[in-house]
């Protein structure tokens, strides 16, 4: 008998000469090691690593800031999505693009007309040199940071509280915070939206017990 392995399309922008590095990856390839996606400059690499708890983390490089991002997906989003991407946390620009390969070809080719829209007259090179300078994360940045670890941690039944069957969560957005909450104990958590340093701690987070 011979089994389908998933695989999925994985992509991301060199952030020194701009072109796009793209490889299919599958799942038996990544359990066995980290896998490195070079760009033929051989100036940057994206990491994909399969952690012990069958988790993906990957670092990517960026070309806005000084250093990758590191984001951490469960399997099932890396293998079984169309299209998944993960955005800068500065610019809210994507930067990885995940899934198959036509859907992710299109969103590269999207995500190059915005790029060259933002760029205007400033070359690739000269936005090279100038990498990271005044980088500014917005409030609905931040949100959209917090936002998308609450929904794969619902998406993965990682968020517990009271309720012995599981409870019915709901999202409230305040000012500086976001509250997650159960409808039907009323355990709650507040995760505070109003700092980068606040969202990147989150990313990391794998569990989230309400109270």
């Amino acid at each position: 008998m011979v089994l389908n392995q998933k695989e999925t399309t994985v992509a991301y922008r060199c952030p020194e000469c701009g072109a796009s590095v793209m490889s299919l990856v599958g799942i038996f390839t990544l359990t066995a090691d980290m896998i490195r996606l070079k760009c033929p400059c051989g100036q940057s690499e994206m990491e994909i690593i399969y952690t012990k708890d069958k988790k993906i983390r990957l670092n990517v490089p960026c070309f806005l800031c000084p250093s990758p991002h590191s984001y951490l997906i469960s399997s099932q989003m890396f293998f079984d999505r169309d299209l998944f991407t993960l955005p800068c946390s500065y610019s809210g620009i994507d930067i990885c693009y995940i899934g198959k390969k036509d859907h992710v070809q299109k969103a590269m080719k999207e995500s190059e007309q915005e790029l060259i829209d933002m760029l205007g007259d400033v070359s690739f090179d000269e936005l090279a040199k100038h990498r990271g300078e005044d980088a500014e994360l917005t409030d609905p940045q931040v949100l959209e940071i917090v936002m998308y670890v609450v929904r794969d941690l619902a998406d993965e039944g990682k968020i517990t509280c009271s309720c012995p069957d599981g409870g019915d969560y709901e999202v409230e957005v305040g000012d500086e915070s976001l509250t997650v909450r159960c409808k039907q104990c009323g355990d709650s958590v507040e995760i505070p939206t109003n700092s980068l340093t606040a969202a990147t701690d989150f990313l990391s987070c794998d569990h989230l017990e309400l109270s």
